[in-house]
């Protein structure tokens, strides 16, 4: 205890901590815990805007033919986001559903029902683990990208170039990403539930010994078409989250190279949190409309 409180001590005076008095300790806690409040709120306002601004870009292309959005810049993303993103989501469902098969299977057979893994694996990928598994590649793999790319463009001064010539760059560069985002994510869930489930019925029929009948029919007997619906409309929203957070950190880059870095890191790390969060929201609100 006597060489902790020392090696405090000696860090505090390194620091100059040692010489603050405890108002003034607090009022340094105060100010860190306000700071990062207000970034958490200029943050989602800036975000909710930026949401905003699509939906009306968007209306707009509806009502108003002569408005586009632009087509091919949307299918360019398509294949940025969602055609580049297939091998990676088919390699880590596959391996998923490998590990569930081969973790469920030793304790199911001790009470003799080792085939309910199929049960198990259709709900858990359907529900859960298909748009996770496709929303945390995607994050990784396009929701980065996007926020570089558009950091770059602020920092190179192509969006006030944009601006010159009369162009908006949240309908030119924002809103074909969020939808990209959105359409490709929904594609990689469903490739994601075809590969893990697959992938467990292979390893079920190969090493488990289940026969593969079975694993039919126990996977169409539990799994139901809600089980599908409720999934994809999280994969909706994952994709929208991905979209936003990456646009607006895109968008708000300050500070030359650093600050693009900054909005990848950002990025990632923000758009894990708020699909963690959102799917604990829907996981609640579906088992409180008895959606399970």
């Amino acid at each position: 205890m006597e060489d902790l409180s020392r090696s405090v001590a000696r860090a505090a005076a390194k620091t100059g901590l040692g010489k603050l008095r405890p108002t003034a300790w607090l009022r340094s806690i105060v100010e860190v815990i306000g700071s990062k409040t207000i970034s958490i709120i200029e943050q989602v306002g800036a975000t909710a805007n930026l949401l905003l601004q699509i939906i009306k870009w968007i209306y707009r292309s509806i009502v108003r033919p002569k408005v586009r959005i632009g087509r091919p810049n949307v299918i360019a993303q398509l294949v940025r986001v969602g055609v580049r993103s297939m091998f990676i989501v088919s390699l880590v469902s596959g391996c998923v559903g490998l590990i569930l098969v081969l973790q469920m299977a030793p304790p199911l057979d001790d009470f003799g029902r080792k085939d309910l893994s199929a049960n198990i694996l259709g709900v858990s990928v359907l529900r859960e683990l298909g748009p996770l598994i496709a929303a945390m590649v995607l994050t990784g793999f396009a929701g980065a990208a996007i926020a570089a790319e558009l950091g770059t463009m602020v920092v190179g001064e192509e969006i006030e170039a944009l601006e010159a010539q009369a162009l908006n760059p949240i309908r030119f560069l924002v809103v074909p990403r969020v939808l990209a985002t959105i359409i490709g994510l929904a594609v990689l869930t469903v490739l994601s539930n075809v590969v893990a489930i697959l992938s467990g019925f292979a390893v079920a029929v190969t090493i488990v010994d289940i026969p593969g009948q079975t694993f039919w029919d126990n996977l169409m007997e539990q799994a139901k078409p809600i089980d599908f619906i409720t999934g994809m409309t999280k994969s909706l929203i994952f994709g929208l989250l991905i979209g936003l957070i990456a646009c607006s950190n895109g968008m708000r880059v300050t500070g030359g190279a650093a600050g693009v870095g900054k909005a990848t890191t950002q990025t990632v790390v923000q758009s894990i949190v708020c699909i963690v969060i959102a799917d604990m929201i829907f996981t609640i609100l579906f088992f409180a409309l008895k959606l399970n």
